[in-house]
């Protein structure tokens, strides 16, 4: 177990494919997963190859939550318990702040900070027997970390349903509270994930980079403020080349040739 890393990281076409790799455990995030997570990202980040990350899970699970054995057997320690959410909202938000889009590819269950995960992919696509949860109130621990990405990503009132009922919910009702973008049958979902990341993967990594960014820093801006700054980005984005190779390429009627800058 010792030397079995805890995440598998392959890259094909500008897609890198982030596996946790604790099937055994449902994938749980334990410490040395996030950690290993979060570094993975790092490089992700500064890798000028890639241009989407997909996040998804080994064995039957796609994610099960914290690793509740570990946190047990740490007696809560207050330091090791404060070290571990620390680390786990350092994750979630290196997510968000990654430049290139991540997909959460989703199978089996996402649970707790499993679905906390998926709430904080920018995207996310499930196997039609995909199922979601946040079920601390069930066990005496309220899922009050998952609940930051959950109350960003779906309506209030569905957040508040996953959370205080602690119900599993399939793929559908996920669908439609918003947790996901797309369902597939089990067979398809490597694929259909993959091609998606390949159509993503052929923009302006520049323009995509800029674009997410602002996403999320106008999402937390009131409505003059967030006008203001996207006016801001989109002036900034049109003096960069690509643009410009955009701009000219569709009014020639011919693909643009990005070089992301």
């Amino acid at each position: 177990m010792t030397d079995t890393p805890f995440l598998l990281r392959e890259k094909d076409r500008g897609v890198v494919t982030l596996t946790l790799n604790r099937p055994q455990s449902r994938n749980s995030l334990s410490l040395g997963m996030l950690r290993a997570l979060r570094a993975a990202l790092i490089e992700v980040a500064e890798d000028a190859e890639a241009r989407v990350a997909i996040i998804a899970g080994a064995g039957p699970a796609f994610c099960g939550g914290h690793d509740l054995k570990e946190l047990r057997a740490s007696g809560y320690d207050p330091a090791y318990v404060k070290t571990l959410f620390a680390e786990c909202a350092e994750v979630m938000q290196a997510i968000v702040r990654l430049p290139q889009p991540v997909i959460a590819r989703v199978h089996g269950v996402a649970t707790a900070a499993g679905a906390q995960l998926v709430a904080s992919a920018d995207m996310a696509f499930a196997a039609e027997g995909a199922c979601f949860a946040t079920p601390g109130a069930n066990i005496g621990l309220f899922c009050s970390t998952p609940m930051v990405a959950l109350s960003r990503n779906v309506a209030p009132k569905h957040a508040m349903q996953m959370l205080l009922s602690g119900d599993l919910i399939d793929a559908a009702t996920a669908l439609s509270f918003g947790l996901i973008n797309e369902i597939a049958p089990v067979g398809e979902l490597d694929r259909r994930t993959f091609d998606f990341a390949l159509k993503l993967a052929a923009k302006s990594p520049l323009t995509v980079a800029l674009g997410k960014q602002a996403f999320y820093r106008q999402a937390e801006m009131k409505l003059a403020e967030a006008y203001e700054y996207a006016s801001t980005v989109m002036a900034k984005n049109l003096q960069a080349e690509d643009a410009k190779e955009g701009i000219d390429a569709f009014l020639s009627r011919r693909p643009p040739v990005w070089r992301g800058r």
